[in-house]
């Protein structure tokens, strides 16, 4: 639904015409992204439109890459630290070791 209304604004009837669910539980799942602020609702005469505010998407993507950006550091910190306990763990053979001349 998320994807139809980035397209364009649409009525409740339109959102759910491909899918195998009624409309009110398309009316019930519109009323949570209302409810998160995701979409807003507005009178045309009798029809309703949802319209996605894609803004709200953008801060949303924005926060998640953030965050995303500080796990993938952490990430690679920690591989680094394991790379050097296992270096620690398990040091290279001397040429000696190896049986060099």
């Amino acid at each position: 639904m998320v994807a139809r209304l980035a397209d364009a604004d649409a009525g409740v009837n339109e959102l759910a015409e491909p899918y195998d669910v009624s409309v009110q539980a398309v009316s019930k799942h519109l009323k949570v992204l209302e409810e998160a602020g995701l979409v807003t609702r507005t009178r045309e005469a009798q029809r309703r439109p949802v319209h996605l505010e894609a803004e709200v998407f953008d801060l949303m993507t924005k926060w998640i890459e953030r965050y995303r950006r500080q796990a993938e550091e952490r990430y690679r910190r920690l591989d680094d630290v394991l790379a050097e306990m296992d270096t620690e763990q398990n040091p290279a053979p001397t040429d000696r070791e190896r049986g060099a001349s």
